[in-house]
């Protein structure tokens, strides 16, 4: 399959990273894959700011997946961000947490979240939720045609961080 889809994983977790990672690669699916650290991180990239300054072309994300537990701007918080982005506003955001809680669940979806999901407890059946994310939200969407990140944005203060990481 080819590349055509971006996700962007916001997830602090590096051994979570590395099974998602695994299961894109076991599910088969060549998708481009973005992981920011915790949840500035994810706004620097849909922003292109700080870290992501850099970055060039339309790489607008066709998949965010975000968990509720990323520190400096929790799950909840990037979300509320992406919806108030008019650029964003189509961008399929999945809610992912550790555990199931409706007070939770109700919140992301009053925020827009697209969908929430707990996260799975096994290897396959991650590879099923990768393969499910595909199939419905990557199998027939593609991201707007012109994109541009969100205008510009005060700089942020210095603060140690993951590097972004970029899987092919």
């Amino acid at each position: 399959m080819g590349s055509d889809h971006t996700i962007l994983l916001a997830e602090d977790d590096p051994d979570e990273v590395f099974l998602f990672r695994r299961a894109l690669r076991e599910a088969n699916f060549n998708t481009r894959l973005w992981v920011a650290g915790d949840g500035q991180e994810a706004i620097d990239y849909l922003e292109r700011q700080g870290a992501f300054s850099g970055m060039t072309g339309d790489s607008c994300p066709s998949l965010v997946l975000l968990d509720l537990g990323i520190p400096y701007k929790n799950g909840f918080e990037v979300l509320k961000w992406i919806r108030q982005q008019p650029q964003l506003k189509r961008l399929v955001v999945v809610v992912l947490s550790s555990v199931e809680t409706i007070e939770d669940s109700n919140r992301a979806y009053d925020l827009g979240a697209n969908f929430y999901l707990v996260k799975p407890g096994t290897f396959s059946a991650l590879v099923d939720l990768v393969r499910s994310l595909h199939k419905y939200w990557l199998g027939s969407n593609q991201p707007p045609e012109s994109w541009s990140p969100p205008g510009e944005t005060t700089t942020l203060s210095q603060r140690e961080s993951v590097a972004p990481m970029h899987f092919v």
